[in-house]
């Protein structure tokens, strides 16, 4: 059992500023983690603790440095006694947070390498020294928040947080994701997420005029839209602003891409059910906003460790009921492969537009190609008008009457909304 041992040390930090810090626990051990939370807290009860556990979440990403927190607190046990590899590789990172390390009481010769490695104290994590722990831990936030404000000044911070020719404080550039006709896109650590980030940078500044303030207009509708969800299945949004007068988001980042690796390689019919499930349930919070995603594809839906998909990329949607209308009135924007009928000749939409994209995708999970290809866009967008529905053989037949419903050419035909979809594949998994 670990237990405090001495008093609360709840004085102030000197010197630094008065927020409450932010620490990071790598340990696999949940009731190791409660304990140093517990202990933290009660130097400063507003103290926020995060927990990184190696086994379930894999490697922290070699662009991270712990931007984002005043100190690590590093268990040697973490990843099945591979503690000290991991204080090796966190100290090998430029500016990476102090690190506290915990070992066993009797290991003497681990807590004598990890303060040679650079841990700024050992402490025996079967039994913690309270009034150790406190002390150590103060100096190194106060350490750590006054490197922090020298490096803020510093000309080396500026060139961190360059992106492209803008600078976003806060923000420490890692490498170059892609290049868009309106965006750059930058994988970025971010202080204020305490993470790895995906940062994206409109072209265009807000000054330009014409087609680029509409540009601006709509990467800020982006966001807004965004915003108004709290959804497990719709991409986290950590940060909006403008910085030299081009807007940007700080996003969630998905180190295991998107769905379309997945897709190429064999997913079993169950797995596509899920996935089915879950992004249905992020169209379901979509469509309660009155948003339509109008550009649904495998590469707009991402992958989190924990097993669950995200849906990204909203740089097509629009507000059902908006007043502004920011794009030509019939004009034809999203992905010609997912692209429903209605969408493709420029008609109206509604939310049963999204859905069957979602069927097309569906289809791809389940047999993984398109099932309407040709050699142009308009010839695609004349198959889903006017092709036959495609089959599903042998096993996978089973889930035709799901796969019509939402494929339907006409829309009148296919599931209402995603909640009826949902309530459809309950039935469906009671029925399996």
């Amino acid at each position: 059992m670990i237990a405090a041992s001495a008093s609360p040390l709840t004085r102030p930090l000197s010197g630094v500023a008065a927020s409450a810090p932010r620490l990071l626990i790598v340990t696999d051990h949940s009731e190791l983690a409660r304990a140093l939370e517990h202990h933290v807290t009660t130097i400063w009860p507003e103290a926020e603790c995060r927990t990184h556990a190696p086994l379930s979440r894999g490697p922290l990403h070699p662009g991270f440095t712990a931007l984002g927190y005043d100190a690590v607190l590093l268990d040697d046990a973490a990843e099945q006694g591979r503690g000290l590899h991991w204080l090796e590789d966190c100290l090998r990172r430029p500016g990476f947070a102090p690190i506290l390390y915990l070992a066993p009481k009797t290991a003497t010769e681990v807590a004598r390498r990890a303060i040679e490695q650079g841990a700024v104290d050992c402490l025996a994590r079967d039994r913690i020294d309270h009034r150790r722990f406190a002390t150590s831990l103060r100096e190194a936030v106060l350490r750590r928040r006054q490197s922090q404000t020298l490096l803020r000044t510093s000309a080396q911070a500026q060139d961190m947080s360059r992106f492209g020719q803008v600078t976003i404080r806060g923000h420490r550039f890692v490498r170059e994701l892609a290049t868009g006709g309106t965006a750059m896109v930058y994988l970025a650590e971010s202080e204020r997420a305490a993470d790895m980030v995906v940062l994206k940078v409109l072209r265009a500044a807000a000054t330009e005029a014409g087609e680029d303030q509409g540009q601006f207009a709509r990467f800020l509708q982006e966001y807004e839209l965004i915003s108004q969800m709290r959804h497990p299945n719709v991409v986290r949004i950590h940060d909006l602003g403008v910085a030299d007068d081009h807007a940007f988001i700080a996003m969630e980042y998905f180190p295991l891409g998107d769905l379309r690796s997945h897709i190429a390689g064999s997913l079993m019919p169950e797995m596509a059910l899920d996935y089915l499930a879950q992004i249905a349930g992020a169209l379901e919070a979509v469509h309660a906003v009155g948003v339509l995603h109008r550009d649904l594809k495998p590469g707009n839906v991402m992958l989190r460790t924990d097993g669950s998909l995200a849906l990204i990329d909203f740089g097509l949607a629009k507000q059902v009921e908006a007043q502004v209308r920011i794009t030509h009135s019939g004009e034809i924007t999203g992905t010609p492969y997912y692209m429903s009928p209605e969408q493709g000749h420029g008609q109206a939409l509604d939310a049963r537009s999204d859905l069957y994209s979602l069927g097309i995708m569906f289809y791809e999970m389940l047999t993984r190609r398109k099932p309407y290809v040709a050699g142009s866009a308009m010839a695609v967008l004349y198959l889903h008008g006017n092709a036959p529905l495609p089959t599903l053989q042998g096993e996978l037949a089973r889930y035709q009457t799901l796969l019509e419903r939402l494929l339907a050419k006409d829309p009148a035909a296919r599931f209402d909304s995603a909640r009826q979809l949902l309530a459809e594949l309950e039935t469906l998994r009671a029925q399996t």
